[in-house]
């Protein structure tokens, strides 16, 4: 069974924010010639790699709620130019939605497992994922997703 990190996305408002933060990263990398992959850098390096490469995902909070996550594809650690141990995460460009479920503010990230993982809006749920963002948001909100 998976493991998979769950992390604020500072600075996005909206998934679509998210995907057009992405894009841009890549084509700017493509731009200098580097190899066009996603990469997530973080202080702390997982203690539970293998579980989390078993199929894991990284779960992101936006305003308030997890709405999305993205495939881990590996996790590279490595020491910065201060000596401090920091990883990689390498992820899939591509951003799933998942059902909206709220989360409080906390900093780094956090373990998340498979139970407690929201189900994507892909699987089953296609009606709930035609609809626009802020009212899945909303409705969740109001408790009525």
């Amino acid at each position: 069974m998976p493991l998979h990190l769950i992390k604020l996305c500072v600075g996005a408002d909206s998934i679509a924010d998210h995907e057009e933060w992405i894009a841009e990263v890549l084509a700017a990398k493509r731009a200098r010639g580097l190899k066009p992959e996603q990469t997530h850098r973080t202080r702390m390096v997982p203690k539970r790699v293998a579980e989390i490469l078993d199929g894991g995902s990284l779960y992101w909070v936006i305003k308030g709620q997890v709405v999305s996550r993205q495939t881990i594809l590996d996790i590279r650690p490595y020491t910065d130019d201060e000596g401090i141990s920091r990883c990689h995460i390498v992820l899939e460009p591509t951003v799933i939605p998942v059902m909206p479920q709220p989360r409080r503010p906390f900093q780094g990230w956090r373990y998340l497992t498979d139970a407690d993982a929201p189900p994507d809006l892909t699987r089953g749920l296609s009606r709930v994922a035609e609809m626009p963002e802020t009212l899945r948001r909303e409705l969740s909100e109001l408790g009525l997703l």
